[in-house]
């Protein structure tokens, strides 16, 4: 492969990436509704979930789902009233919330206390999000073999597409979720908190049913 071709790639797959689809608006929910503390299982969830479904497409399961309604539409829902429910989970628990700052402070306090069983919560979250979305695992067989050199060994060339586009995931997430703690830390307090929950659900439901809405062509 050469670097031009390799330059090609990273430039492709940097304007999809910018595009923000339901992953990103996961990433978006956690990091406007926690702030700084579920940067990295974020980060780390995306580059995870990428990497699986990247497997997954070398496996042959993008070529299944492309070639399958009924498997696809299995995904797709799976993937999408999963975010759904989690979206509607965090607002009906913003809903709840007390509206002093004692409570907000105390639940705050139970946050930082749980915050390695937080972590993983938001991790497996967002990966469930990233590897049931049906759609990216039968766009990589589409896309990565566009960047190929037939005259080269196919196996490195694919790993390596496959590192860059999984490198380059986290690094948009974490732009994201950069911009999302930045918004968040304009404003504080109990009253913020609950409106940054209701908007993070929000988010989430918003992603769980642009999942919904994809197609397979």
């Amino acid at each position: 492969m050469s670097f031009d071709l390799w330059l090609a790639y990273v430039v492709a797959c940097v304007v999809l990436l910018v595009i923000p689809g339901p992953t990103i608006l996961a990433v978006l929910s956690y990091s406007l509704s926690e702030g700084p503390r579920v940067r990295v299982p974020a980060i780390l969830a995306v580059a995870a979930g990428d990497a699986t479904a990247l497997l997954w497409s070398l496996m042959g399961l993008g070529a299944l789902l492309a070639y399958s309604s009924f498997w696809f539409q299995v995904m797709k829902w799976a993937g999408g009233l999963y975010l759904i429910y989690l979206g509607a989970s965090m607002i009906y628990s913003a809903a709840h919330a007390g509206f002093s700052m004692v409570k907000a402070d105390h639940a705050l306090s139970e946050v930082d206390s749980n915050a390695g069983m937080r972590n993983k919560k938001v991790f497996r979250n967002i990966y469930l999000a990233t590897v049931f979305n049906p759609k990216g695992i039968i766009f990589f067989i589409a896309f990565l073999p566009q960047f190929t050199n037939p005259a080269a060994s196919l196996n490195k060339q694919l790993w390596i597409l496959a590192v860059t586009f999984v490198l380059l995931a986290a690094l948009n997430a974490a732009v994201y979720s950069f911009f999302a703690e930045r918004v968040r830390g304009v404003v504080s307090g109990g009253k913020a908190q609950k409106g940054f929950n209701l908007g993070g659900g929000s988010l989430l439901m918003a992603a769980g049913a642009w999942a919904l809405t994809i197609r397979t062509s």
